[in-house]
């Protein structure tokens, strides 16, 4: 049975309960990964995952929070899997390309570490050690911006996207589905209610979406667009037929002890189906008759 894995639910306000904004998906042997907010790679091990079983990692978009772990992910991947694994695969909106050449690239921001593990001869025996076989190669990643209405797909999977309504036209954003034989599961990334968003998540199983806080707080507040919050959440899984809501991106001041019962009652009141509260290290089992 596949199965998600919540890495990390929280926002850009680093708190001491929840880290950026990361998810995994199992299917079978295979590790889908969702946005590699701070912390990520770190967290990997703790949920029972090594960083070289993930092999494909979608962005939704690229704030910080959601992408700040991403040398990281490269870089461990490639140190621990000793020339003997295969590179990962990148999806991302546009400037994904960009960014890992700006980070990994011969002239790039980690140039310095790989330079230094691939020459000098410390590294070299250390390397050998763990059974890596000289030459040692720089790191490397089979990376593609992509666009809304792509599909990729893997042995048991398909992954399609559709564009989400955040922080445009500075950012792209993008929301994902991956339909598995186990069911469906739609992550929204950051964005408010838009119909590219509804008719992606259409009866899916289940719906990974940021819910920031109370809506009325954002209505107030003047933020209550190009990002979701209570109602808005549950209305968008309302309307799509989703069968359960996993809110997840939640800000600080929205967890147990009264605002997370008083917000989930208020989805509640606009959404029929299951509603599932996001913790780190949630592993939530996808059942498609659920």
């Amino acid at each position: 049975m596949g199965k998600i894995t919540i890495l990390g639910s929280g926002s850009p306000i680093a708190t001491t309960t929840r880290h950026g904004s990361s998810q995994t998906v199992h299917v079978g042997n295979e590790v889908l990964m969702f946005d590699c907010g701070p912390a990520t790679v770190y967290r990997l091990p703790r949920a029972g995952i090594d960083p070289r079983e993930v092999g494909n990692l979608f962005f939704t978009h690229h704030h910080f929070d959601h992408d700040s772990d991403y040398a990281l992910m490269l870089l461990s991947r490639w140190n621990q899997g000793l020339g003997k694994i295969e590179d990962i695969n990148v999806y991302g909106p546009t400037n994904t390309e960009e960014i890992t050449e700006r980070l990994i690239g011969e002239n790039g921001a980690f140039a310095f570490d790989w330079n230094a593990r691939v020459h000098h001869r410390l590294s070299h025996k250390h390397y050998e050690d763990r059974g890596g076989v000289m030459p040692r190669t720089p790191p490397s990643a089979v990376v593609k911006d992509i666009q809304p209405g792509a599909v990729i797909t893997g042995e048991n999977w398909e992954v399609t996207t559709a564009e989400g309504d955040h922080v445009q036209p500075f950012l792209d954003s993008l929301a994902y589905r991956v339909d598995t034989d186990d069911g469906s599961v739609v992550v929204t990334g950051d964005t408010g209610p838009c119909e590219s968003v509804e008719t992606l998540a259409h009866e899916a199983d289940y719906m990974i979406a940021m819910c920031g806080g109370f809506q009325e707080s954002q209505r107030v507040g003047g933020t209550d667009f190009g990002q979701m919050g209570t109602t808005y959440a549950g209305e968008l899984a309302q309307r799509a037929g989703v069968k359960n809501l996993v809110i997840s991106h939640v800000g600080d001041g929205f967890g147990p002890g009264g605002n997370m019962e008083k917000g989930i009652v208020e989805i509640s009141r606009v959404f029929d189906g299951n509603i599932i509260y996001a913790t780190e290290l949630m592993s939530i089992p996808i059942q498609g008759d659920a």
